[in-house]
């Protein structure tokens, strides 16, 4: 491996790292819940938001070291995946709103177009707002599809030349959920906060649960207890929770076609004015009870399911706010879940949604532990596979189950995913992806009613076990199947698309 990770680790792929994660050797990774939820723009966590703070992070390396005011060129290489699907996920655009020092989780997203409009009018950037030079994104954005580097495939490296005439190439990798890792010598970018409950796998969640008597999401709560005050948390997940309401919410209201040249139309709009007849409202709350009053039978039930999934993942893809749970891909399946829950399980108090968010975000720690969450590095099964499992352990603790049964859920979940490759349409996040939120929903709905009339003593398959055969699929996947648009029915589809 040609990386200095590589060189100094003697690292050839991501595997190789995650054994080091796990080695004695080196401290084990804290992730908080806010790792994993982080508020965004669609439509790929990968290839988008992690693009976007990569170039955050390049900018705040220049200002540390005191650069940032001396660079007189800049060039972007995007490798691989971020390549091959890179235009229709907006890699250069959020590359070029992270250079110019905006933030993804306060951005304007109306401002998106008109931002770079400019961009591709003047020909100059504003890194952070405060250095003036020559960029044209035609010429400083290199789409590389046929080059990869062995680290990780959503690969980007910015070229810097300076006045004096140095040089330097700064490299990092978007691993997956709005993840990014630097490639530098010494460091490979671990939080090692000591928690007081550490996990790296279920059976040490299992263990703290025994050990204390506290519930999945007790447990976690604790451990957020290391980075602020609990109150902060609640505050946090409760932002987190608005983002996602009003994401279902507007995702509900909005007609037309999604972005990108597929011509897909929007469902979600159309089913929830189907399935709502002429029930008056007026915001979310009346919105809610109008549903409710709908009854309770199966089929409406699950329409709305479907509804609110869509809703996030047609948000996601029109390059809306929205939060990566753990990916933006796989961004409807909690929000649907949770909206199950909350609309029809009588959820709906601050508590008990605080609950649902930290049992869930210790689930997409545990995957992006001991496998992936990319879909680059895993197909499909990191993405809607793990939020799928999140949302089914989530969701079985919030309706009574014990710690062994939620767990239980996450592994049903999971062993119903396996395999489940990535082959985006045009590169989109569109087609098979908004519907696959839905699929992901309902299974995990499906997972935690069987965990919950279940005997977990009785399982034959533990969540550590599909941990670890979701990763070992993974390695042995056909890289085609990986979010590059090289096979399945990104080939088969054949659909006209404009030039880019």
């Amino acid at each position: 491996m040609d990386s200095y990770i590589g060189k100094l680790f003697g690292l050839k792929s991501e595997s190789d790292l995650l054994l080091i994660l796990n080695s004695t050797q080196v401290s084990y990774e804290s992730i908080s819940v806010f790792d994993i939820f982080k508020i965004g723009v669609g439509p790929s966590s990968s290839h988008t938001l992690g693009p976007w703070k990569a170039a955050l992070q390049f900018l705040a390396t220049q200002k540390q070291n005191n650069t940032l005011q001396n660079i007189r060129q800049l060039s972007v290489l995007l490798y691989g995946s971020l390549a091959k699907t890179g235009v229709g996920h907006g890699t250069d655009v959020a590359v070029m709103l992270g250079l110019s020092g905006e933030d993804p989780e306060t951005f304007d997203v109306n401002e998106i177009q008109n931002s770079i409009d400019r961009l591709n009018t003047d020909k100059m950037m504003w890194l952070d707002h405060e250095v003036e030079i020559e960029f044209d994104p035609a010429q400083h954005i290199q789409f590389l599809y046929e080059e990869s580097l062995p680290f990780h495939p959503n690969a980007m490296t910015f070229l810097v030349t300076y006045d004096d005439g140095e040089t330097i190439a700064d490299t990092y990798y978007s691993i997956g959920g709005g993840f990014v890792v630097k490639e530098e010598k010494n460091d490979l970018n671990l939080r090692t906060q000591q928690l007081p409950f550490p996990i790296d796998k279920s059976s040490d969640i299992l263990h703290w649960c025994i050990k204390t008597g506290l519930s999945i999401a007790e447990v976690v709560m604790e451990n957020e207890h290391a980075w602020r005050e609990e109150v902060e948390t609640r505050k946090g997940i409760l932002r987190i929770w608005q983002v996602m309401k009003d994401c279902i919410y507007r995702g509900c209201h909005i007609e037309g076609v999604l972005p990108g040249g597929l011509q897909v139309s929007r469902r979600a709009a159309q089913l929830n004015k189907k399935l709502i007849q002429e029930k008056p409202y007026t915001d979310f709350e009346s919105w809610l009870l109008a549903i409710r009053s709908g009854g309770q039978q199966f089929k409406y039930i699950l329409d709305w399911v479907s509804c609110f999934a869509l809703a996030v993942n047609e948000e996601n893809a029109s390059f809306s706010r929205v939060v990566t749970a753990p990916t933006n891909g796989a961004a409807g399946v909690i929000p649907a879940v949770l909206m199950y829950y909350i609309t029809f399980c009588d959820g709906y108090e601050e508590d008990k949604i605080i609950r649902f968010v930290l049992c869930a975000s210790e689930i997409g720690c545990i995957f992006k532990k001991g496998a992936t969450i990319s879909a680059a590095m895993g197909g499909c099964q990191a993405e809607i596979g793990v939020s799928s499992a999140m949302a089914a352990a989530a969701l079985c603790e919030s309706l009574g189950g014990t710690p062994n049964q939620a767990l239980q859920a996450a592994e049903i979940a999971m062993e119903h995913h396996l395999g489940l490759t990535c082959d985006p349409v045009g590169g989109l996040v569109q087609i098979p992806c908004i519907e696959r939120n839905t699929m992901g929903a309902i299974k995990a709905i499906t997972a935690a009613q069987l965990a919950l009339q279940s005997n977990p003593y009785d399982a034959k398959v533990s969540l550590d076990k599909v941990v670890n055969t979701m990763w070992q699929t993974a390695l042995d996947m056909n890289h085609k199947y990986k979010e590059t648009s090289d096979g399945g029915l990104a080939v088969q589809v054949s659909l006209s698309l404009p030039e880019c």
